[in-house]
């Protein structure tokens, strides 16, 4: 059995911990977390393998779009093939429209079974009526040889004004 805790990615504190049996499916998990934050769970949603800091890894498409027999889906990969240790941690995301975002973290593993599984333990906050807005923002680059900043860009091109000005025997 493992105790899996879900946050809501949200400025507010908006977490529920599960009760789940270690060998369902991934699939089973999405529907329980859509269940206990209300939704209806009819949206695409895929899980990613994460490390430590959250990281964004693997990709598990609740559908798989490849062909290949041994494709990632959630219908055919477990809890346990994904996290097995306490503290491993998956992403997931449901409905891409509006990305709601989940950290889930295993907080502990005991050997134990109920036949009252899944379970929910513990409800902390409200799920906003809205997605929280995401801001992605990408790591600015070194500037290298070959990039030019606004100024470089007009002092290279300021005598351009029009292709009939391009002397194309010269090329």
């Amino acid at each position: 059995m493992y105790k899996i805790r879900v946050i809501l990615d949200t400025k507010k504190d908006v977490i529920r911990t599960l009760l789940v049996d270690s060998s369902s499916t991934l699939e089973d998990l999405h529907k329980l977390i859509a269940k206990v934050f209300g939704f209806n769970g009819q949206e695409m949603a895929s899980f990613y393998r994460s490390d430590d800091e959250w990281n964004q890894g693997e990709e598990i498409p609740l559908f798989s779009m490849d062909d290949a027999p041994d494709a990632l889906c959630m219908a055919t990969t477990t809890i346990e093939q994904n996290i097995e240790d306490p503290e491993e941690k998956l992403i997931y995301v449901y409905d891409y429209m509006n990305m709601w975002t989940f950290y889930c973290e295993l907080i502990e593993v005991t050997k134990t079974t109920t036949s009252e599984l899944p379970k929910l333990i513990l409800t902390i906050g409200e799920v906003p009526d809205e997605a929280p807005e995401k801001e992605f923002k990408a790591d600015k680059p070194e500037k290298d040889a070959f990039d030019l900043d606004d100024d470089d860009f007009d002092t290279h091109f300021d005598e351009f004004d029009s292709l009939d000005d391009i002397d194309f025997d010269k090329y």
